[in-house]
């Protein structure tokens, strides 16, 4: 007996199916792959990087390659595992790095100066007044910097490079002010 037309015709959307199945789940671990190990866009939204950033919502582009090869530099933007909740992902420039001097609390007298830890970044938000970062939780390790943020290209009038030699006018240097050294 002959499979009638119905047969033939599930049984081809069957093998259809299962070979779209196919090529979604490997697109998927392609697109995985790149993501989490080469780079990708990512939505940033909050105040804390104004004004590199929006805060109703930017989408960046970022690389891991610079933080694989340890070629992290001062003024970077970074997406890091933030140090209080590690299922959140913080967008922070690079303040310090390993062994430099930084201020810890810029909004007391006298200033407090720490020398970042071996392995250990300092970040901070451009925003100085609506930030949560290295100056309420302290140096970060470098095991939680995970992406390089390189450009915005969302939304596409305010698209382009980041620039990685932001800093704020109101952040202290440590030669301005008497040293209370709190390592």
């Amino acid at each position: 007996a002959q499979p009638s037309m119905v047969s033939r015709v599930a049984a081809l959307w069957g093998r259809f199916l299962d070979s779209r199945a196919a090529m979604f789940a490997q697109l998927y671990c392609w697109v995985t792959l790149f993501t989490e190990h080469v780079g990708g866009p990512t939505l940033c939204i909050g105040p804390s990087m104004l004004p590199t950033l929006n805060d109703g919502g930017d989408i960046i582009l970022s690389e891991r390659i610079s933080v694989w090869r340890r070629k992290i530099d001062r003024g970077d933007v970074v997406l890091a595992i933030s140090p209080r909740n590690p299922k959140m992902i913080v967008c922070k420039r690079v303040v310090g790095l390993e062994g430099d001097r930084v201020c810890s609390n810029m909004n007391e007298y006298p200033r407090k100066f720490i020398t970042v830890p071996k392995e250990h970044v300092w970040l901070q938000g451009d925003n100085l007044s609506n930030s949560s970062d290295s100056r309420g939780y302290g140096p970060v390790p470098l095991a939680l910097v995970r992406f390089r943020v390189f450009m915005r290209v969302w939304p596409p009038t305010q698209a382009g490079f980041v620039r990685s030699h932001y800093v704020p006018d109101e952040f202290p240097r440590e030669q301005d002010y008497p040293v209370i050294d709190s390592a």
